[in-house]
């Protein structure tokens, strides 16, 4: 376990355009706000179609990650995650999880971590700025190349 004080900085309301790339207008609310760093209490979202992790086949290794997708249509989404920079790229690299609701299957529900989607209609987002520590992304080798969070 790794824990560290936050000297919280601004907090910035966000709202995402129909038809926005969620990671896109994402990125590009941090770059005019200039925020390398901080996390997303919640969101909500409505999505036309979003890709999060997932699968239905049977996995070799249960302890391993997942890296295939799911393909979602027509979701409403509740969400939150975190900002870290990545100083190589100098981009901002999110981490934002999910809990969608599938409209059109009585709004049957689905968690996991999200990949890729389009806003369908709106998201609605609070972004709160980290001053301090620094927070960083890092592979971690021995944990099948997850990048975890690191503070400092």
């Amino acid at each position: 376990m790794r824990s560290h004080e936050l000297t919280i900085g601004r907090t910035i309301g966000v709202t995402f355009d129909h038809g926005d790339d969620f990671f896109t207008a994402l990125a590009d609310a941090c770059r005019a706000h200039k925020i390398r760093q901080g996390y997303i209490p919640s969101f909500i979202a409505g999505f036309s179609e979003a890709r999060i992790v997932g699968t239905c086949d049977k996995l070799d290794n249960p302890a391993a990650p997942v890296w295939s997708a799911v393909y979602l249509t027509n979701a409403e989404a509740f969400g939150g995650g975190t900002l870290a920079y990545d100083p190589e790229s100098d981009t901002v690299q999110p981490h934002i999880h999910i809990a969608v609701g599938l409209k059109e299957r009585s709004a049957t529900g689905l968690t996991s971590h999200l990949l890729s989607a389009q806003v369908q209609f709106l998201t609605e987002m609070i972004i709160v700025e980290v001053l301090e520590p620094q927070m960083r992304r890092v592979r971690q080798p021995d944990l099948y190349d997850v990048p975890l969070l690191r503070f400092g």
